[in-house]
């Protein structure tokens, strides 16, 4: 029923950009077709079990925001920037390297690298 609706709803917000109703029916089938997928995908998506009741699973290396910040200090200056202007002030890799100096490729770079050695750090 929800697929059947979002479908006319969609049709109905897009039959005003519609140029030649000639495959009416073909048009809003692709509608029908898309929405479906994306209710199939939306229900992968979710959890299947209920989860009231479960307690998180906990890792044995979880270290605290406090310890990971200390891993965070430890890191090369340049990959320390690039993961604090990344993920504290949310900035986009194009700002990064701009102000790191260097390319939205480098910037790209030096997060994931110094991400890569924080996972190894924290998973020891």
């Amino acid at each position: 029923d929800d697929c059947l609706q979002e479908t006319f709803m969609a049709a109905l917000r897009a039959y005003r950009s519609l140029t030649d109703a000639t495959y009416l029916r073909a048009w809003l089938y692709t509608i029908a077709h898309r929405k479906a997928t994306d209710h199939v995908r939306r229900l992968r998506r979710r959890p299947t079990a209920p989860l009231d009741g479960i307690e998180p699973a906990m890792r044995d290396a979880d270290i605290g925001d406090e310890g990971l910040w200390q891993q965070v200090r430890g890191l090369p200056p340049k990959q320390r920037a690039a993961v604090v202007h990344r993920y504290v002030f949310d900035l986009a890799y194009a700002e990064i390297g701009e102000r790191m100096g260097t390319s939205e490729a480098a910037a790209r770079r030096s997060v994931h690298e110094g991400l890569s050695k924080l996972r190894l750090l924290v998973d020891r």
